[in-house]
């Protein structure tokens, strides 16, 4: 994929222990026309069901959708819906052989009644009560059996009995021992028992209940992270559904994940589809933002779906695919936080990231030869756009002539910019601080000790390119000829077929 972001199909490579809670997810579904005369309820006319591994099952059912290697370690009953489950795994070319069996332990089953799309009523039959030891005993030692098989592990939290204090602490410091990753998705209100992690995964009402804060905003979220990394040590990988995620790590800046979802179906599952592909692509190497930004484009697809869904590889690399070429497109504009975050995956591919700045306010000749310039000296460029506070400064009053809006979206039109960034302040020096670029442009007609940020992108082993400027050609000229209606005498183009445009 040549693009901006990781291809999903890296994700083949990825070998997932999950340990959690497995359920049997049942769909029935109909039709209602009439209301019973028994009760003030609606009357489900059921002409279709449909079976799926939940919880648990549904990280690992991810996990294989996608080409990715997974196990599961999970206690089932001695039931139909326990063997029903057995058989989907092994179906799935997954690891069977890690279920925990429990005669006096029903396997979890819910069942949901659906009209249309519309969901009408769930019925959970299950027993959360604490395992016995004798069942817990089976479950660390099938954990240590499998633990070298994979490279990263998923504890699926549904409170449902199967991650005990015990196997937490097992399961957590037995990876930190082998330098595995391990990744929870919490139930637990405490999330202390979760410390020593590598990533907890809540939604806005866990992290809300485990923090007392109420996570309604990304200030208040942000706030609850920190407490929640102080406690556990690792990252927090915040779902906000309509909002996307959030990814808050020790140290770092937060990553907000806009959702990519124009229309939702059905959430069920949507949460164990976003760990399912954030471990596969931790798995393969993808970093943290890269797996999360994977992630989050999957989620936004599987809620499309109806019932516990799973995404094929093909459907993931679409809706990456489709990020790809929104995020590419005329939004080319963006902030410098997003910018950020965009020449890092740029640097990680290897790729040499420019930077010029000006206030670009009429665009002439000299512009178009700088920034086409500017281009050949890395391969992805990113402009600093004065803002109107900006220009105003620099400038005086009577100017811009052109709004930021205006002057970003000519520019950004342009195929030699690929970023374009509006900053407030009389240099780009904070914003060329943030960025980090590679390589830094501007006109010959400044030293390189005059360039602002020079020193800083040399001190982090970039480089500085003065560049040849047309001459006779400047916005401020540009704007008197205008006011006194001159006609412009000097050719505006630098053609390599010499041929002139006035």
């Amino acid at each position: 994929m040549n693009s901006f972001f990781p291809d999903p199909a890296l994700l083949t490579n990825a070998r997932v222990l999950v340990v959690g809670d497995l359920m049997l997810d049942r769909f029935r579904y109909g039709s209602v026309s009439r209301i019973s005369p028994e009760a003030p309820v609606p009357v489900l006319h059921v002409n279709r069901e449909q079976k799926m591994l939940g919880g648990a099952g549904n990280v690992l059912a991810n996990i294989a959708s996608l080409g990715g290697q997974a196990g599961l370690i999970a206690v089932i009953g001695t039931d139909e819906a326990g063997r029903l489950c057995s058989e989907m795994i092994f179906d799935k070319a997954c690891d069977s052989t890690l279920l925990v069996s429990d005669p006096a332990r029903p396997t979890t089953l819910k069942t949901r009644f659906i009209s249309g799309s519309q969901q009408l009523l769930r019925c959970d039959e299950e027993d959360f009560s604490q395992l016995p030891e004798a069942i817990e005993d089976r479950v660390v030692a099938n954990f240590d059996r499998a633990i070298g098989d994979y490279d990263v592990v998923a504890l699926s939290d549904y409170a449902k009995g199967l991650l005990t204090d015990r196997v937490l602490r097992h399961a957590i410091s037995r990876c930190r021992e082998l330098g595995k990753p391990v990744i929870v998705d919490p139930k637990r209100r405490d999330f202390a028992i979760y410390a020593g992690a590598s990533v907890i995964k809540p939604n806005r009402s866990e992290l809300a209940a485990f923090s007392g804060l109420p996570c309604r905003d990304l200030t208040s979220s942000a706030t609850a992270a920190a407490l929640a990394m102080e406690v556990t040590g690792g990252a927090i990988l915040l779902t906000l559904s309509e909002d996307g995620m959030a990814l808050f790590r020790p140290g770092h800046e937060m990553s907000h994940l806009h959702a990519t979802a124009t229309e939702v179906f059905d959430v069920s599952g949507a949460g164990d589809t976003a760990l399912a592909i954030f471990c596969a692509g931790i798995a393969s190497g993808l970093t943290m933002e890269d797996a999360a930004l994977v992630a989050n484009a999957g989620a936004g697809t599987v809620v499309r779906k109806l019932g516990t869904a799973t995404l094929s590889s093909a459907e993931l690399a679409h809706a990456v695919g489709e990020l790809d070429r929104t995020r590419s497109a005329p939004s080319a504009i963006c902030t410098a936080e997003d910018a950020a975050q965009m020449v890092q995956a740029w640097k990680r591919e290897g790729l040499r990231v420019g930077f010029t700045n000006g206030c670009f306010d009429i665009v002439h000749a000299g512009h178009v030869q700088i920034l086409r310039q500017a281009r050949a000296c890395c391969d992805r460029l990113v402009v600093g756009l004065n803002s109107d506070t900006s220009v105003s400064q620099l400038k005086g009053p009577s100017r811009p002539v052109q709004s930021e809006a205006s002057r970003a979206a000519v520019l950004a039109a342009m195929g030699a910019v690929d970023l374009v960034v509006v900053f407030d302040e009389d240099t780009p020096l904070s914003l060329i601080e943030r960025l980090l670029p590679t390589d830094l442009i501007k006109g010959a007609d400044y030293r390189e000790d005059q360039v602002v940020g020079a020193e800083v992108v040399k001190a982090h082993g970039g480089r500085v390119h003065l560049i040849e400027l047309l001459p006779g050609l400047s916005t401020t000229g540009a704007i008197a000829r205008i006011k006194q209606g001159q006609e412009f005498d000097t050719p505006l183009v630098s053609n390599p077929e010499n041929a002139s445009v006035k």
